[in-house]
């Protein structure tokens, strides 16, 4: 499934190509492009509960006002799924603007969301990426991740 979700996010976001929005269309074009149906069909869907996460009425934790100072208490199913460097990852990009308490939220959801067995930091930073490309207002933000994932490091980040 997240291979899927790559797939889209290359072709169709940094891309020319004018977005499919056709349903049985895209099912068609990533079948073509060697695709399950039963996974594309979990892309798809994982795609528009990202959609869905703006609307703040279905997910309540959006509209409360994020805490001055807060620290992030994971779940178990969390724990397991991001490890201490993606955990770690998460708080940087808080601490130098990238994310706020939302999108943090929004990540973790669509992490957890996410039906695959292996899970590292370099898929943690594609799923951040999609999220911020989705939330209006947040350019400036996917810019500095999009530099952050396309550009490498030298040095610490601390």
């Amino acid at each position: 499934m997240f291979e899927i979700l790559m797939y889209l996010f290359e072709n169709y976001v940094h891309s020319e190509m004018e977005v499919v929005v056709d349903h049985d269309e895209l099912t068609d074009e990533l079948t073509r492009a060697g695709f399950h149906e039963q996974e594309i069909n979990k892309a798809l869907a994982w795609l528009e509960r990202l959609a869905e996460l703006q609307d703040s009425k279905d997910t309540p934790y959006l509209t409360q006002a994020a805490p001055v100072a807060s620290f992030r208490v994971y779940t178990p199913e969390e724990l397991a799924r991001l490890d201490v460097q993606s955990r770690g990852f998460l708080m940087y990009l808080e601490q130098i603007g990238v994310l706020d308490f939302t999108t943090r939220e929004m990540v973790i959801d669509r992490v957890m969301e996410l039906d695959t067995p292996q899970f590292c930091l370099d898929d943690m930073k594609w799923v951040i990426l999609m999220v911020l490309f989705n939330v209006p207002g947040r350019e400036d933000a996917y810019s500095q991740m999009e530099d952050l994932l396309f550009e490498e490091p030298q040095g610490f980040m601390h």
